[in-house]
């Protein structure tokens, strides 16, 4: 990106001065130089573009870990009032509605896993179905499935997947208000049939991890982290229907903008006034596709429990948080001096909700929301906390992840799957795929250095870090 069209606002935050004449709201881009620089320069076009559409309240902005996407970039956050024909918008969602991370922490030590890991990491390949088009064993009837898409990981835990206490570690207690099954077409759940409980592919993964550093004693302490401590993150979405719910909706919202005379600067902005026919079709099959996540996500921690029970029978899991990271959330926050409700679109980016917030468990509430940020396979994630300065800079939004620094087409010319799973096995780290093309698509390499966007994450002000995690297997399909 060139720095020359920004101008410096503070340390860790920038913006570009609007041209003479240009109508917009303001843009703010979150993180170092150094992340910025390495930047495509579409992600400033693309979030100055989503600055343009009607209804923005406060400025659009970027994550420190921000990269090209559809419509949005991946990275963006914008919220948007329905009292002022604030719009909502697929490409601000993204098309893996609520792809998210359930974190797991158990009872296990480093020195309990080593013994044992090629074992669990062999036995984890085989029972948590991963990679292109792959089914699990639960087969789901039409109106089965509408169940799930109302009742999210609820309907879940009523079926014996997982405990009722976990669902209040799980972003809206497992099931988000307001889905709409009849929303969603017959092809995007003839699609889900056969995948729930399924990890899918691309970076998507599941990944036995040990805690390496403690940032914070005081919130790892209330997270119940601890040094040389087995942690597993299970890194999915909605598979199949939610991919189909955005590609749906991405005509009939592109439609409604032509109807109602709405000027798009990008036609992957594709949007929909939020108190419009189409605008509230589309909340309710997002909100279907977000309780279909959630539900996936609990069906693969019940999985991950059976199989390290298999090899440590005597282990606890417990889910320290589940938050998504492509959504659009009804939220109140405070712009130009009032309390707000606005629809806040994240699409790569993490809600974070700094200490005392009402909807935080109460055994984080007076630390803050546990933030992960995953990293690239074999590179580590971090764990972080919300901060109330989010609330003020940010809309309680942090980064999600590494963010991509290059294409998977350009990733398939320098590296080999094979030889890189080989180099990986040579530092300890054990992976298991199904692809050996989508390895070498997911190579670290790959990705931003995820330790920077953690730092600029934590310097910006969005989140605090609290420990990094280092990892030891790692499912993809």
């Amino acid at each position: 990106m060139d720095l020359s069209r920004l101008r410096q606002i503070d340390s860790w935050c920038w913006t570009p001065p609007p041209a003479a004449g240009e109508r917009r709201g303001e843009v703010r881009l979150y993180g170092t130089r150094e992340l910025l620089a390495a930047m495509d320069d579409k992600v400033l076009e693309q979030i100055t573009h989503v600055a343009r559409l009607p209804g923005l309240a406060g400025p659009a902005m970027t994550m420190p870990d921000a990269h090209w996407g559809y419509g949005f970039p991946i990275g963006g956050v914008a919220a948007f009032d329905p009292e002022h024909g604030g719009i909502i918008s697929a490409g601000g969602v993204g098309f893996d509605i609520s792809c998210g991370i359930r974190c797991l922490r158990t009872d296990l030590d480093l020195g309990d896993l080593m013994p044992r890991m090629r074992v669990l990491a062999d036995r984890l390949f085989r029972d948590i179905p991963a990679g292109v088009g792959e089914e699990g064993e639960l087969k789901l009837t039409p109106s089965e499935l509408d169940d799930v898409l109302v009742g999210g990981a609820r309907w879940a835990v009523d079926r014996g997947y997982g405990s009722a206490a976990e669902l209040e570690f799980v972003e809206e207690h497992g099931r988000i208000e307001g889905a709409v099954p009849e929303h969603v077409s017959t092809l995007a759940k003839k699609r889900q049939r056969g995948e729930m409980g399924t990890l899918g592919s691309g970076n998507h993964y599941l990944e036995v991890q040990v805690v390496d550093r403690i940032y914070d004693t005081t919130v790892a302490t209330a997270f119940g982290i601890r040094p040389g401590q087995i942690i597993v993150s299970i890194h999915c979405g909605s598979r199949g229907l939610g991919h189909q719910v955005g590609t749906d909706y991405l005509v009939s919202l592109a439609k409604a903008a032509g109807r109602l005379g709405i000027e798009l600067p990008d036609r992957e902005l594709a949007c929909a006034p939020i108190q419009s026919p189409e605008g509230q079709q589309y909340i309710g099959a997002m909100n279907a596709a977000i309780n279909c996540a959630l539900a996936n996500r609990q069906l693969l921690a019940h999985l991950t429990r059976q199989t390290f029970a298999r090899e440590f029978p005597h282990a606890t899991l417990e889910t320290l948080f589940d938050v998504s990271h492509n959504t659009c959330k009804t939220e109140r926050h405070v712009v130009d001096g009032g309390r707000r409700l606005l629809f806040v679109h994240r699409k790569g980016a993490t809600r974070a909700f700094g200490p005392g917030h009402p909807a935080l468990p109460q055994r984080y509430r007076d630390v803050g929301q546990p933030v992960i940020i995953g990293g690239s396979m074999g590179t580590g994630s971090y764990i972080l906390c919300g901060t109330h300065e989010s609330e003020q800079r940010a809309f309680s939004s942090a980064s999600h992840g590494a963010g991509r620094a290059m294409s998977r087409h350009q990733a398939l010319k320098q590296w080999h799957g094979r030889q890189l799973i080989d180099e990986l096995a040579g530092q300890g780290i054990l992976i298991r795929t199904r692809s050996m093309r989508g390895a070498a698509e997911e190579a670290p390499g790959a990705y931003k250095d995820v330790d920077l966007v953690a730092e600029a994450t934590e310097q910006a002000g969005l989140a605090r870090r609290v420990a990094f995690l280092r990892p030891q297997v790692c499912v993809k399909g």
